[in-house]
């Protein structure tokens, strides 16, 4: 079915109208009318190729929410209606042994991303979220929980996962202390999660003019990481998650965390970071990184955020503001995430 979208043509193009041949659902299938999209930083990244192979045309997007529009036959999970999500995934082997214990996103053989990527088949293209539709197979579509204002949980389908899995991971709770590096799409949601299940928080940032933000998203603490950090913050925190994708010392971060505990890294920086052996030895301390979620995690992260009213701070776009909201989030003008407004490009 001819669907309308915006894509990117080539790299140093803006995006423009598109329109997208969607398959018809087939008997596992869900066509999702999309309601909104929200938009990502590694949306940038992928539509001007600055992370490399990236296919064109491409159609960017992978913080769906929409309404079920059509189930195929075989469908027993969805009805035509509900309110549901698809994030970064859209398919994967389902056989390996990641995709048995319910990490898809590290599929042996590579998962189908929702946009820049392929189906299974490995020749089909798959478009994302900045469209009027999507059909995707049920094993990875969202439930959508009641209590959720949609347009602030698209950002959910891949900032909010990417900062409540490895919040999970390392078992965030009450009397822990977690520092955020970086108060961005990501960091905003670090912060309101972590606060959310208990830890007391400190954002570290470079502008001072977030700082009441940060204490209204539940931010107990705030660090100007221009100014030269006082000694009491070392081997202060529990948790360190780091949203940051410009270069910067980790080595800073990591004299921050105490005895056998981490600093995960969800942002990427575009060249590898030095690290001192000795600022990992000295204290038996770890460095991770983490990767989105599995279905069933960021189907247990959406219900937690309906339960515990989190959601993101978003600014609504429509669908032709995209290339302007773009340069702002370069300037980092967003707080603190955009999302596109779908029924604006139907009206186009």
């Amino acid at each position: 079915m001819k669907t309308a979208a915006y894509a990117a043509a080539t790299a140093s193009a803006p995006l423009r109208p598109f329109t997208v041949e969607r398959r018809d659902p087939g008997a596992h299938d869900v066509a999702i009318e999309i309601l909104y999209c929200g938009v990502c930083h590694s949306d940038i990244h992928q539509a001007r190729d600055e992370w490399g192979g990236s296919i064109f045309p491409m159609v960017p997007g992978h913080e769906i929410i929409g309404r079920v529009a059509q189930t195929g036959a075989e469908v027993r999970r969805f009805k035509t209606g509900e309110v549901v999500g698809v994030g970064c995934m859209v398919d994967s082997c389902r056989d390996c042994g990641p995709c048995r214990r319910g990490r898809e996103q590290f599929c042996e053989q590579g998962a189908a991303l929702t946009y820049n990527s392929t189906e299974m088949d490995r020749k089909t293209p798959t478009y994302g979220g900045y469209s009027t539709r999507v059909v995707v197979d049920e094993a990875f579509v969202l439930r959508v929980p009641a209590g959720l204002e949609l347009s602030a949980a698209a950002p959910l389908l891949c900032a909010g996962i990417t900062t409540y899995s490895p919040l999970r991971q390392w078992s965030c709770g009450p009397g822990q202390q977690v520092g955020v590096v970086g108060l961005g799409g990501l960091g905003h949601m670090a912060v309101k999660l972590a606060a959310s299940m208990g830890a007391e928080v400190t954002v570290f940032s470079t502008s001072s003019t977030k700082q009441a933000d940060a204490r209204r998203l539940g931010a107990h603490n705030f660090e100007n990481t221009t100014q030269k950090s006082s000694s009491k913050l070392e081997g202060r925190f529990d948790i360190i998650v780091d949203t940051v994708s410009a270069p910067h010392d980790l080595n800073q971060y990591l004299g921050m965390v105490r005895p056998e505990g981490v600093m995960v890294l969800v942002g990427a920086p575009p060249a590898p970071t030095p690290v001192s052996a000795f600022s990992l030895i000295m204290r038996n301390r770890r460095l991770a990184g983490s990767l989105i979620g599995g279905v069933a995690e960021t189907q247990e992260m959406l219900d937690y955020c309906a339960a515990h009213r989190v959601a993101s701070d978003v600014e609504l776009i429509p669908m032709e503001k995209i290339n302007q909201a773009y340069e702002r989030m370069l300037r980092g003008d967003v707080r603190y995430r955009f999302v596109i407004d779908l029924s604006s490009l139907k009206e186009g």
